[in-house]
């Protein structure tokens, strides 16, 4: 396998307010999109909104909400100004705020939002990694 993720996909219990919730956030989907299954380019890989009932019937499992899967999905900002703005256009638009942002131990700066399934993202400023002018962070 080669060490490279091209899509991840969320279920969402409800598609349209998923939908309006990450275009709020300013995304656009792809025209390869579908009527319930939204793809949103985010260079080099796609993240895919697709009905929670849906993606049970396809994956054979039923969902279990928790409070924590132990797994945050990150959006790297170039600035603590950047993170501050990003978060608190994620509660505008129904997102909850699980951290406030703040200087990190690591030294930088993040915080933590649930998105409205409940999905845990991080985003956050470090000022020891680089990223380019595609947006893409640079190891």
């Amino acid at each position: 396998m080669r060490q490279k993720f091209t899509l991840i996909t969320l279920g969402v219990k409800d598609f349209q307010k998923a939908l309006a919730f990450y275009e709020g956030l300013g995304w656009k989907k792809s025209e390869q999109s579908q009527e319930t299954y939204a793809l949103f380019p985010l260079g080099g890989i796609i993240l895919g909104l697709y009905p929670l009932q849906e993606l049970e019937k396809d994956t054979m499992l039923s969902y279990q909400q928790t409070v924590f899967s132990g797994m945050t999905i990150s959006y790297n900002a170039t600035s603590e100004e950047e993170v501050d703005a990003v978060m608190q256009e994620a509660e505008r638009l129904g997102a909850a705020i699980v951290k406030p942002a703040q200087k990190a131990f690591w030294g930088g700066y993040s915080g933590y939002f649930k998105d409205l399934d409940g999905y845990v993202f991080e985003v956050a400023y470090n000022p020891f990694w680089k990223i380019n002018d595609e947006g893409n962070l640079v190891m």
